[in-house]
């Protein structure tokens, strides 16, 4: 692992590099390579989690004294979640860097999607660890904070699911229903695919690690499915 290039990309440097190691390591790869001296990153991506919604959320407390709590959860669910954060991730190539085992490097899906989104929260934690608030805070404000404009101006902060209920329901007079299709993963990290149907007809998939995260995935699909139309 290139340890060096990798903090480059993310513009901040380790003391402690077996952090950063730690953070890009997936829990799959523990299983093939037995000689790994270092656990997988979910302890990381715990912490980073706390991290990231705190720094987020003091944020947007102090860019926004005249908006109320409602619309402040909205924008932070947008600027957080696995969808962004996944983006962000695929902007810094972190996705290259990852240890994975090969099984997992064969699925290009929505799992590797929320993989890569929780590599950035592992990240956030092992900065944290490493030098303290001050350093996660400039990292989520490069990185992630960044996105404020776009999701404000795009109205991203706008639950999916209500927008495509909204729509669903003036044009085609059902309301969506949300079945799940597929579980998969330990109980601890559980992953979700999720369906949304306009009555009996399945209209679109989407995953996440919890059912509400696949189902707002694939109201997501869904509403780019009807934007095509």
């Amino acid at each position: 692992m290139e340890v060096s290039e990798i903090e480059k990309i993310i513009g901040y440097t380790f003391t402690k590099k077996d952090l950063l190691k730690e953070a890009l390591t997936h829990r799959s790869y523990l299983n093939e390579n037995g000689s790994w001296s270092l656990p997988h990153n979910e302890r990381l991506e715990f912490l980073g989690d706390a991290v990231l919604e705190l720094a987020v959320t003091e944020e947007l407390f102090n860019r926004f004294p005249k908006e109320d709590e409602g619309w402040m959860t909205s924008v932070r669910a947008a600027l957080v979640n696995t969808v962004m954060l996944s983006t962000i991730a695929d902007r810094l190539d972190l996705g290259s860097y990852i240890l994975l085992s090969k099984g997992e490097k064969k699925d290009a899906g929505r799992a590797r999607e929320a993989i890569r989104a929780n590599v950035m929260e592992a990240v956030i934690g092992a900065i944290y660890l490493d030098s303290g608030y001050k350093e996660a805070k400039k990292f989520i404000n490069d990185q992630i904070l960044t996105n404020t404009a776009e999701v404000l101006a795009k109205s991203l902060y706008i639950d999916a699911k209500s927008f495509l209920q909204e729509k669903v329901q003036a044009k085609f007079k059902v309301t969506p229903s949300y079945s799940v299709l597929e579980e998969s993963g330990p109980d601890h990290n559980k992953t979700f695919k999720i369906g949304v149907y306009f009555g009996e007809k399945l209209i679109a998939s989407g995953v996440g690690q919890s059912k509400q995260d696949g189902e707002v995935a694939a109201a997501d699909a869904a509403i780019k499915i009807l934007e095509q139309e």
